[in-house]
């Protein structure tokens, strides 16, 4: 293999005797049609990728990774798109082949995982039928023998009781397991070349180490090449042989896994290695801590001050939560009484300080989403006590929860979903302040350049709509919308899970920094774990409905008792490239179900205290399986 000479180029040697090459791409250059020019995005990339090796393109939002893989596809319109160069699969040029031989392709040949799972499948056919359709349409399977074949492969990817959910449309399915249901899709008839765009951004860590592990299994099995599109440096030490760094539509670097870690040479490369999250990497003073980043004009590494201990230990908290319990019935499938009930949230009880940041953590299904949007009334509980400010909200009529949730905002996990794509950006931060009649226009106006200021955003884009922005300038819009009431408590549910990592840190850095200048209270819903050990003061470790335990970050990081916390502790992506080849050890299997039959008495746990206001359930007790699937 030719070594690289250009900067867009990279060293694709592997060994001595290097296998069969699956994929060579050359002088890739993709341009868009927009106001009567060609706006080039991918600007005359090279790069190819042998049987069994993985080729990892990392880079934010904007660099050019997705159209350089929707290209290789052949998916983007071709009367607004032009791609040029050339790229080989298997030695065939993709390039001049027509459609319908590009179709024959795809799915059998090449397969593709899609970071939106949602928008990628059919909202009107069953899970199953999707899979089954590529068996049969590449005449590899027909019939039962194509169903069961489905229900095997969504049963490796770990979709719970995969027989019955094969029958489900994709909306009766978590995010999570629809992402699972289409990496099941693209996997389902054994390409060359696997390409996995974002394939575990919105994956839970036991989840997402399950999905690299049944990749990197299908890869030594079938002689797979696989193209893995991400921002997550951890997942690139685990998975990749060698890596790109892209930006602006150009390679900055390229080349083994290992070098790029251990002596990265452009500024940007060692920007995204400051930002990556690790588990134990913190002082240990116990409170939260502003991630490490890189000066991009001296490429120096510029650590963040220490901050305050931010938590009002002398007041009553701002928010309590006492047995809050959540069920969902379940209807028939005919006319009649509910067939069961999904018991999402069972006997929870947490309280937060001002000031104090509290994690709720654990697999999707868990009940961490549900308890944040309850808490916040979006949905109405079973029972318990929410209490904000010495007031029980469950007990206020609509028109008096409307005024309780000037104390109470949230930010949710889709900046783009949450904002009006018709509306500027400035009247969207305003919006909340006029509606509650906090002020003038005038004074309306002069709140949203300050709260953008706040944000790191200049006061002259509130002019803009959404869609002028990128991923994480959403969010600090969405962050400054919440802020415009100047509530006491925000619900932070998976904000930053789909964030690039730069990105990301200068969000958690964000969120740390209002903390410390406003007095906020942050519920923090996630399934980062790295993350959630950097941003929180406590955290609650949820499973089936459940907190299994709870205490100090620090104490429940440095010291987990219960199974399933170490579970997920030992599912986090370690970002040292030299453990890549070893086969980690996932916990497998189904995970049980939170459906109960109506007559379902749920136990009543018992707990025990293992340090200072840290306390663990007691995994003995029947039902609770110890966190084990």
């Amino acid at each position: 293999m030719s070594q690289a000479n250009s900067p867009n180029v990279i060293d694709t040697t592997v060994d001595a005797i290097a296998p069969e090459e699956v994929l060579r791409v050359e002088n890739l250059r993709t341009s868009f049609f927009s106001e009567g020019v060609w706006k080039p995005i991918v600007k005359g990339i090279s790069f190819d990728i042998a049987e069994k090796e993985t080729l990892a393109v990392v880079g934010e939002s904007g660099s050019g990774k997705s159209v350089t893989a929707l290209s290789i596809m052949r998916l983007l319109p071709p009367h607004s798109s032009r791609v040029e160069g050339s790229i080989k699969l298997a030695g065939k040029e993709l390039l001049t082949l027509s459609e319908t031989e590009m179709r024959k392709i795809r799915g059998q040949r090449s397969g593709m995982i899609f970071q939106e799972a949602m928008t990628s499948l059919n909202p009107l056919a069953t899970i199953g039928d999707q899979i089954t359709e590529a068996l049969v349409i590449h005449g590899r399977l027909t019939g039962s023998a194509a169903e069961a074949e489905a229900i095997r492969m969504l049963d490796r990817v770990r979709i719970p009781a995969a027989k019955e959910r094969a029958r489900d449309l994709p909306h009766s399915l978590s995010g999570g397991m629809r992402q699972r249901a289409m990496i099941a899709m693209a996997l389902i008839c054994k390409p060359k070349l696997l390409i996995a765009d974002e394939p575990t951004t919105a994956l839970d860590v036991t989840i997402q180490a399950q999905t690299l592990q049944l990749i990197k299994e299908l890869q030594n099995d079938e002689g797979m090449a696989v193209l893995f599109i991400t921002h997550d440096m951890g997942v690139v030490a685990e998975i990749a042989d060698r890596t790109v760094v892209m930006l602006g539509g150009e390679i900055l670097e390229g080349g083994t896994t290992r070098q790029i870690f251990e002596d990265p040479k452009h500024v940007y490369t060692r920007t995204l290695l400051a930002a990556v999250p690790r588990l134990g990497s913190m002082s240990n003073k116990g409170a939260p801590e502003h991630f490490p980043v890189v000066d991009r004009e001296t490429g120096n590494l510029r650590k963040p001050v220490d901050r305050p201990d931010t938590v009002d230990h002398d007041r009553p908290p701002v928010l309590t939560v006492k047995n809050l319990v959540k069920r969902f019935e379940l209807p028939s499938e005919f006319l009649g009484k509910s067939r069961g009930r999904v018991h999402a949230v069972e006997d929870i009880s947490f309280d937060i300080r001002a000031g104090e940041t509290l994690s709720l953590v654990g697999e999707s299904g868990c009940g961490k989403s549900t308890t944040g949007r309850t808490i916040m009334r979006l949905i109405e509980p079973f029972s318990g006590e929410i209490v904000i400010n010495g007031t029980d909200i469950l007990t206020l009529g609509r028109h008096a929860m409307r005024g309780a949730r000037r104390h109470i905002q949230m930010i949710f996990q889709d900046p783009f979903a949450s904002l009006n794509p018709r509306i500027r950006v400035g009247d969207a931060i305003a919006e909340p302040y006029l509606t509650y009649k906090l002020g003038t226009k005038k004074q309306a106006r002069e709140k949203v350049a300050d709260l953008l200021t706040r944000v790191g955003l200049s006061p002259d884009i509130a002019n803009r709509y959404p869609q002028q922005f990128s991923g994480g300038q959403r969010q600090r819009i969405c962050i400054a919308r919440a802020l415009a009431l100047e509530p006491k408590v925000i619900v932070a549910d998976e904000s930053v899970s789909g964030l690039d990592v730069s990105i990301k840190a200068q969000v958690v850095n964000l969120l740390l920094d209002l903390q410390q200048s406003l007095g906020l209270s942050y519920l923090f819903i996630s399934h980062d774990m790295a993350v959630v050990e950097r941003m929180s003061h406590k955290v609650a470790v949820m499973y089936l409905g459940e907190i299994v335990e709870m205490g100090p970050a620090r104490s429940v990081f440095a010291n987990p008792q219960h199974p399933y916390t170490k579970r997920l502790m030992a599912a986090v992506p370690i970002p040292d490239p030299s453990r890549r080849n070893e086969l980690r050890t996932v916990p497998g299997g189904e995970i049980k179900s939170p459906i109960r039959p109506l007559d379902y008495v749920p136990p009543k746990r018992t707990y025990r205290r293992v340090g200072h206001d840290h306390i663990v359930q007691d995994f003995d007790d029947a039902g609770s399986n110890g966190g084990k699937s």
